[in-house]
């Protein structure tokens, strides 16, 4: 092929680009794993990191993805030679739709990061470029841990937020690698902070030791007391700390809480009511803490979220209000008051896992449920429908339509 002629003045990159166009020149082959059932788990579990693309192929923006994610995986391998410190993977949803249900894939394309095959809640979000896909790998290989230097610095950490502080003999230690290992999954949950040597003797008087300091000065400090060298149990500890059992909805984070795939347990209340919050999360510590994982205990400002309320028939007026969101339909508990009442909000969840609150949506209260009017020898009901065991509202529209409307509307 005869190539145009190239004036002498033209810069040696502008060389370079009309080569690559013309197929003269081209980028190293992309290292994008392809992921199944069989391998799924050794790959992601022996990868620091991994930005796993899910996709479908009849979608066109799948398709427009896949030479930007190849395009990304080349630049960030050249910077990252080590496949086990960086991985790029894609999953055929159409060919493996188990591994997309698994990982509660509901649109093409997602691209999802694992640390050491744990699935990050947060997803990536920003631009679908090259520069921006390597850009976020660069900052997910920053450490996630601070070296103090003086105790002294304790002293002036950022109260606001919630501080974890390792105190180690050495960096060069298996209790020092878990710890690094809990920070990085949990670096957007949580400050990570280390002392080493000399620094931090004064605080190992028994050895490596973490703390873990909450938000909000005058908080007490909690201290580790399990095994440093067991990662799932100094990660539960943290994970438990870093992330509050009682989390707050808003329209940066609503769509994030609904990509975890599981339902919301929700207190609408005024932003300046501390008291009803206060309460909720008492009682959900008390009463739900072994639902943990099976329902989102969440919070909400009723003034921000006109909107759902207005979908389940309340208004700011109405607050505190608490109602389930099953992503089908919307809940509502009855009284607030009784949420003090003993197990009456673990039955309200639990009603919601065995159907029953959709069987009522739908059809009213349960034939084996008494009602007004009914005795249990079986008399004749009353002639006035009795009411459900919770307000019957109209059936919900997904979370993100909801709170993209209340955003824009703002």
């Amino acid at each position: 092929m005869k190539l145009p002629a190239i004036p002498p003045s033209l810069d040696i990159r502008f060389i370079s680009v009309i080569l690559l166009v013309m197929g003269l020149s081209s980028p190293g082959k992309a290292e994008i794993v392809s992921l199944d059932s069989g391998n799924i788990d050794d790959i992601l579990n022996n990868a620091g990191v991994a930005m796993v693309n899910f996709y479908a192929d009849w979608c066109r923006f799948s398709q427009m993805l896949h030479p930007i994610f190849e395009e990304a995986s080349n630049i960030v391998r050249e910077e990252f030679p080590n496949t086990q410190q960086v991985v790029f993977a894609r999953v055929d949803c159409d060919q493996h739709s188990d591994i997309a249900q698994r990982y509660r894939i509901s649109k093409y394309p997602t691209l999802k990061l694992f640390r050491n095959g744990m699935m990050m809640k947060r997803e990536y979000r920003g631009q679908r470029s090259v520069v921006a896909i390597a850009d976020f790998i660069r900052q997910q290989q920053v450490d996630p841990v601070k070296e103090l230097h003086s105790l002294e610095e304790v002293q002036t950490l950022d109260r606001s937020k919630r501080n974890i502080i390792g105190y180690f003999e050495k960096k060069d230690s298996d209790d020092y690698h878990t710890y690094e290992k809990v920070a990085n999954i949990l670096r957007d949950d949580c400050t990570f902070l280390a002392t080493f040597g000399s620094v931090s003797e004064p605080e190992r008087l028994s050895g490596d030791n973490v703390v873990y300091k909450p938000a909000g000065e005058g908080a007490p400090d909690m201290i580790y007391l399990g095994s440093l060298s067991n990662f799932d149990l100094i990660y539960a500890w943290a994970q438990d700390k870093c992330v509050p059992l009682v989390r707050e909805i808003t329209f940066e984070n609503g769509e994030e809480l609904t990509e975890e795939g599981i339902p919301f347990l929700i207190l609408f209340h005024v932003k300046e009511d501390t008291e009803s919050l206060e309460q909720f999360q008492h009682e959900v510590a008390r009463q739900l803490i072994s639902e943990k994982g099976s329902i989102n205990f969440l919070h909400a400002d009723c003034e921000k979220f006109r909107h759902p309320l207005l979908h389940i028939q309340k208004t700011p007026a109405d607050c505190p209000v608490i109602a389930i969101d099953s992503f089908r339909h919307m809940y509502v508990f009855p009284e607030f008051k009784d949420v003090t009442v003993e197990g009456k909000l673990r039955q309200f969840v639990l009603d919601l896992h065995s159907g029953k609150l959709h069987r009522e949506f739908h059809h009213g209260p349960d034939p084996t449920d008494s009602t007004p009017g009914q005795e249990e020898t079986g008399g004749e009901a009353a002639s006035s429908p009795p009411e459900s065991s919770f307000q019957k509202l109209a059936p919900s529209e997904t979370r993100y339509t909801i709170l993209r409307r209340d955003r824009d509307e703002l």
